[in-house]
């Protein structure tokens, strides 16, 4: 399979989980009293409004990438530790009911002979990136998702000390990636493939 082959593939899955990700986030915390996203312009299914030019690069250097996180206040909230934390799981959660949601599809359709069709592969690939979003995102480290999930359980003098880490804890993230995937170490995949290769072969029966 050349690039070209594998970019025709890869667009809707990494679009389509990238969007229902961030899209989830924004819906719930609407749900949850928070506008901001909705004036923003991100409570919206159209992907080109959740690309994030670092995060799509980094899909392609790296192999993790990220979309623009949608904006929240969390003072909109009424309770801040419990909706913020329910705001990050939404994300997760969507990609993981979205891989179950195409592994009907695919196990209603896949058949040894029908590895090369093209559509099977798409929706196969669908799956496998909606998992690993979903587990990567996970990672409790500032800025992902699982820190504020993680921080829901830390008293209030911690919590806020934790979440005050957000913002260098973005580079320390970056430079994790770049430093083991330029030395070979994959830190990053050695954490989370063992578990997308177990749910990916869980939904499909297809070992990666």
């Amino acid at each position: 399979m050349n690039i070209l082959q594998q970019f025709f593939i890869l667009i809707f899955p990494v679009l389509f989980a990238l969007t229902i990700h961030e899209f989830s986030h924004g819906y719930v915390a609407y749900k949850l009293g928070d506008d901001t996203a909705k004036r923003a312009g991100r409570l919206t299914l159209n992907p080109l409004k959740h690309l994030d030019p670092i995060g799509t690069i980094m899909l392609f250097i790296a192999k993790i990438g990220w979309a623009k996180p949608v904006p929240i206040n969390p003072y909109n909230f009424k309770n801040i530790k419990r909706d913020t934390a329910l705001v990050s799981l939404a994300g997760p959660l969507a990609n993981f009911i979205s891989a179950i949601a195409f592994s009907i599809i695919f196990n209603l359709l896949y058949s040894p002979t029908a590895t090369q069709n093209i559509f099977i592969l798409i929706i196969f690939y669908t799956i496998f990136i909606n998992i690993a979003l979903g587990l990567f995102n996970l990672i409790p480290i500032p800025p992902l998702d699982g820190s504020k999930i993680f921080g829901a359980f830390l008293p209030d003098r911690l919590y806020y000390k934790y979440q005050q880490f957000e913002r260098k804890g973005m580079f320390l993230f970056i430079a994790i990636i770049l430093i083991s995937n330029f030395a070979g170490l994959n830190i990053i995949g050695g954490v989370i493939l063992p578990p997308i290769r177990f749910f990916v072969r869980m939904l499909t029966g297809v070992s990666i």
